[in-house]
């Protein structure tokens, strides 16, 4: 659940961090009846946010404004509005609201935020109206948000299953840089999924290892694999990205990695390589044009 360090208290209102996750492993284990897939992967929080105020409206109902570096639906086409409304509804509560999303995180990266965005909702919401909503109620009403909002309300670091919603955290710090490439290319999931063709020798090559690294604490074996099963769907789909990929392996040795669907392309560093990081973005960003952050992995 939230840390102290992600809400802060101004007045009447509150403002919510929303960190971002990159996956360090996604694995594909099978096609469910319902359309979905079974996922296996490992998901940690990076430091950085886009940032939710929450405070009494003065107009009826939800009012949903958003501002910042990155556009952002508004109204019921964002889950901040819906996360909102639904536990409202959930709850048996009405309240006049009015919700402040900045938006750093651009959406279609693979980066979550929209996810993150919903639980940081969820969890601004029930402390300031005071909401008594026990944690599995909670985890429910994230699942109907979406399959990796569940996530965002755990720990820092955490093996996902199911549909992404079936949680374990990982108690094991894992302390990084990445160095994050942002191209201006936005990547639809429901796209990457439809387009995806499993690959049976790939998950059992990886999944073996990946349970065995998980038995043994190493996370940052599994961070090595860069193991993404959705990396093929989505290249095929964006054969730039793909062309980027090779840009960056060729430019820096390293593994270069997907994160989720796409389309944010990362590179894991140790926790001291901030040097090295810097170096190497300079390049990136000289060679490539796109835009390159550094960020260390989020403790909460």
């Amino acid at each position: 659940m939230a840390d102290k360090k992600q809400i802060r208290t101004i007045g009447k209102r509150l403002v919510v961090l929303a960190p971002a996750k990159i996956n360090l492993s996604l694995l594909i284990a099978r096609r469910r009846r319902d359309g979905y897939h079974n996922i296996e992967t490992v998901m940690a929080k990076i430091a950085w946010f886009d940032k939710i105020t929450i405070e009494p409206g003065k107009k009826n109902g939800i009012e949903l404004i958003c501002k910042g570096p990155q556009w952002a639906p508004t109204g019921e086409d964002n889950l901040v509005y819906r996360a909102c409304q639904l536990l409202l509804k959930e709850t048996g509560r009405q309240a006049n609201l009015k919700i402040t999303l900045w938006k750093n995180i651009p959406a279609g990266t693979g980066l979550g935020s929209a996810s993150s965005d919903a639980a940081a909702t969820l969890i601004g919401v029930k402390k300031l109206l005071g909401l008594r909503v026990k944690r599995g109620k909670l985890d429910k009403i994230a699942i109907k948000l979406g399959s990796d909002v569940p996530f965002f309300l755990n720990g820092s670091i955490a093996y996902c299953t199911g549909k992404g919603e079936k949680v374990k955290k990982i108690k094991k710090n894992f302390d990084f840089l990445a160095l994050l490439v942002l191209p201006k290319v936005s990547i639809s999931t429901k796209m990457v999924y439809d387009n995806y063709l499993q690959d049976e020798a790939f998950y059992r090559r990886f999944h073996g290892l990946i349970v065995r690294s998980l038995k043994n604490d190493r996370i940052d074996l599994i961070a090595g694999m860069c193991a993404n099963m959705l990396q093929a769907s989505c290249f095929q789909i964006n054969t730039k990205l793909a062309r980027l990929k090779d840009r960056l392996e060729a430019l820096s040795a390293g593994k270069w990695c997907l994160t989720g669907s796409g389309s944010a392309i990362y590179r894991i560093f140790g926790s001291r390589q901030l040097q090295a990081a810097k170096k190497i973005r300079k390049q990136v960003e000289e060679m490539t044009g796109c835009g390159c952050i550094i960020v260390r992995n989020n403790k909460w």
